[in-house]
Order: structure tokens, then sequence, then C-alpha cells
């Protein structure tokens, strides 16, 4: 193993720690402005971040062994967590669109997502560089995960500044849809290219 490629290594090894780390405090937060706004949008983007640990530990044990078998185990591994999050968004926003549930603001949401978004978009950048740097795919397949993660941000934060601002309190479940959207778009990808 050359030094350079031990290197990438532990760089993608730090991206995922840092990713990790950023959504294991994401979820207590979100959890907690979910519950506090009783916003689907918020409990789906902290089911977001629970996937995102679960794809960066995924990450995390891949790194440590190469292998092709482990790298497709790895894969599906993502794709069904983004499935379960997909059905159960898709569930929950049709309900509270259907009993017409109003959130309330969320000034601890907005501001956490809009961090969200600036730091996931940076690790995405970061893992996609390294992940082809080491010819790693499930390295670039968890960047492009992490950018998910950031358009989610974008999207929630949309749903939670209109709700705010406008009093549009179906705008919180249909930025839910918006993860829907994506989530079915990794699931496909994800399948489709392992």
């Amino acid at each position: 193993m050359s030094l350079s490629h031990a290197r990438l290594l532990r760089r993608g090894r730090l991206l995922e720690v840092g990713t990790l780390g950023w959504n294991v405090v994401g979820l207590v937060v979100l959890v907690l402005a979910a519950v506090g706004a009783g916003s689907v949008a918020l409990a789906g983007f902290g089911l977001d971040s629970l996937i995102e640990i679960g794809a960066s530990t995924v990450v995390l044990w891949e790194l440590s062994g190469v292998g092709e078998e482990r790298r497709h185990r790895a894969l599906r591994l993502i794709g069904i967590a983004f499935v379960l999050l997909a059905v159960y968004l898709a569930v929950q926003s049709a309900a509270v669109l259907i009993t017409g549930h109003h959130p309330r603001p969320s000034p601890l949401g907005i501001y956490w997502t809009a961090a969200t978004a600036v730091v996931m978009f940076g690790l995405a950048a970061g893992k996609r560089r390294t992940g082809q740097q080491l010819s790693n795919p499930v390295l670039i397949t968890e960047g492009r995960v992490t950018t998910v993660d950031g358009l989610l941000a974008v999207a929630v934060l949309v749903g939670l500044a209109l709700n705010d601002l406008l009093g549009w309190w179906w705008a919180d479940p249909v930025s839910a849809l918006v993860i829907v959207y994506y989530a079915a778009r990794e699931v496909r990808e994800i399948f489709t290219s392992s």
C-alpha cells in the first residue's frame, strides 16, 4: 500500500467520521425540533440523518477492508435504508396533508438545516474527490448520499421558512415529499449500479 493510498484512506475515514459526528448531533437536534414543531419534514430529515449515520458506518466498515462482495453488500445496505425512508415519509406526508395538520414554526429547525446544508455540501465534495482518487465506488456513492443530504436540508429549510414566514403549513409535508423523491432516485441509482 503506497503512502498516498494510505493518506487517501485516512482522509476518507476522517470525512466519514465528520459526517457521522455531525449526524449524531443532528439526530438529537432534529428530534427536539420535530417534536417541538410537530413537523413531518424535520422528522423525515431526522430519519435521513439516521440513515446517513448508518451509511457512514457502512463506509467506515468498507474502508477497513477491500473486497467486491463487501462493496456490493455496503451499497445494498445503504439502498435498503433509503427504501425504508421513502416509504415512511410518503405515508406520513400523505397523512399530514389529508388531516391538515399544521406544524408550528421552528427556529431551531431553520438554523440547523441551514448549517447542515453548508456542512454536507463541503463533506460531499471531499468524499467525491477522495472516492475518485481511491477508485472506491462506495465512498463515491456515499458522497452522493451526502450531497442529497445537503439538498434535503435546503428543501426542508424552504418548507420551514415558508411555514414560518407565510403560514404555508402544507410546505412542511411537501418538503418531506422532496426527500421521498431523492430517496427513490438514490435507491434506483444504487441498485442499478451495484
